[in-house]
C-alpha cells in the first residue's frame, strides 16, 4: 500500500470551484443529514443530467437543482461494454492462489500485505491528471476498506439498520448521546438511508470513459469503464481507478457539501483527501468473498483513511 504523500502538496483538483460554489449559504437545498443527499437525485438513470443555475437573493447564495426526467434521446454507445467477467475461485484445489490482488485492503497507515503485486503501480497522481474520469457514484452500507481507528471491527452506528444490505465495518466516531447522530432525517430522495449510519462512497473511474458527454456516466458501471477500452492500453491498473471515501452521516447542516458526482471532497484546510492509501486491487461487492474473487484485477485504489461527518 501507498501513502499518498503528494496529494497533500498538490493543487485541489480542478474541480473544487464547482464543489465548494454554494457551501456556504444554500438555504433552498438542504441537505442536512450529510453529504449523500444529493447522490441520489442524480442517480436516478444510466446517464445522469445535471443543470444547477446559481443566483442571488438579499445576498443569499440559492441553488436550483433542474430535474432529472431520464438519460438523453438516443443510442447509449457505452451499453453492453461490460466485458462480463465471471467471479473465481480465489484458490484452486491444492490451496495455490489463482486470482490478482483483491480489494477492500487494510488501508491503516503503515500496514503492510504479503501479496506480491510488484511490476503493478497504483496511479499516484489525482486520476484526473492520468486523464481519467468518474464514470458511475455509488456507496456501501458500512466500509469495504479497513483503517483502525477510524472504521474497523470497534465502529459503531445506530442500534437497528433499516437496511438489509450487507453491513461492512462502521466509524468509530459515531457517538449515541450527540443528537447531530441520532436526529431522524425526512429522507426525500434516498432510499433505506439513516443518520449515524456508515457509508462508503466510490467513484469508478476510467481512461476509456464517456468523458465529457452525456454519456459519461453508466449503470452498471463496468460500461462505463470499459466504453471505449479498444482506445486504451490494457494495463488495467492504469486505465482504471477508483476513489473511495467514508463517511458518517450525521444531521447537522454545517456539514452540508453540494456535490459529490465529480469526485470525492480533496480540501487541503479540512484535510479530505489528504491522508490517503494507494493499491492495485479489484472490483468488490457482496458477491466476492475470502473464496470467490473478481477477474477485474488489477485496477488502481485511492482511498481516504479517515472517516468524515
Amino acid at each position: 500500500v501507498y501513502d499518498y504523500a503528494p496529494m497533500v502538496s498538490q493543487p485541489v483538483y480542478d474541480y473544487a470551484p464547482m464543489e465548494t460554489a454554494a457551501v456556504a449559504s444554500t438555504k433552498k437545498l438542504k441537505v442536512v443529514a450529510g453529504v449523500l443527499g444529493l447522490l441520489s437525485i442524480l442517480l436516478l438513470a444510466a446517464t445522469i443530467t445535471l443543470g444547477i443555475l446559481y443566483g442571488t437573493k438579499g445576498g443569499e447564495t440559492t441553488v436550483t437543482v433542474a430535474p432529472t426526467t431520464g438519460p438523453p434521446s438516443g443510442t447509449n454507445p457505452c451499453s453492453g461494454a461490460d466485458p462480463g467477467f465471471s467471479s473465481i475461485d480465489c484458490f484452486d484445489s491444492s490451496g495455490n492462489v489463482q486470482a490478482l490482488e483483491q480489494a477492500g485492503a487494510n488501508v491503516t497507515s503503515g500496514y503492510q500485505g504479503s501479496f506480491n503485486a510488484s511490476g503493478r503501480t497504483p496511479i499516484t497522481t489525482p486520476l484526473y491528471a492520468a486523464g481519467l474520469c468518474p464514470v458511475n457514484v455509488h456507496w456501501h452500507l458500512g466500509t469495504e476498506h479497513y483503517s483502525a481507528g477510524q472504521y474497523d471491527e470497534t465502529g459503531s452506528g445506530p442500534s437497528t439498520t433499516v437496511s438489509s444490505e450487507q453491513m461492512g465495518y462502521q466509524c468509530t466516531s459515531y457517538d449515541s448521546t450527540d443528537s447531530k447522530f441520532t436526529t431522524a432525517y425526512n429522507w426525500q430522495n434516498c432510499v433505506n438511508m439513516q443518520v449515524g449510519q456508515t457509508y462508503e462512497v466510490h467513484w469508478p473511474s476510467s481512461a476509456a470513459g464517456a468523458c465529457g458527454t452525456l454519456n459519461q456516466y453508466q449503470t452498471p458501471f463496468a460500461d462505463g469503464v470499459f466504453c471505449n477500452w479498444a482506445t486504451v492500453g490494457n494495463t488495467t491498473y492504469e486505465q482504471i481507478g477508483v476513489q473511495a471515501q467514508v463517511f458518517i452521516v450525521v444531521n447537522d447542516e454545517s456539514y452540508y457539501y453540494p456535490n459529490l458526482i465529480r469526485g470525492m471532497i480533496v480540501d487541503a484546510t479540512s484535510g479530505h483527501g489528504s491522508d490517503m492509501a494507494l493499491y492495485t486491487g479489484s472490483t468488490t461487492g457482496s458477491s466476492k468473498s475470502n473464496t470467490v474473487c473478481s477477474q477485474y484485477a488489477p485496477i488502481t485504489w485511492q482511498v481516504d483513511r479517515k472517516c468524515w461527518p
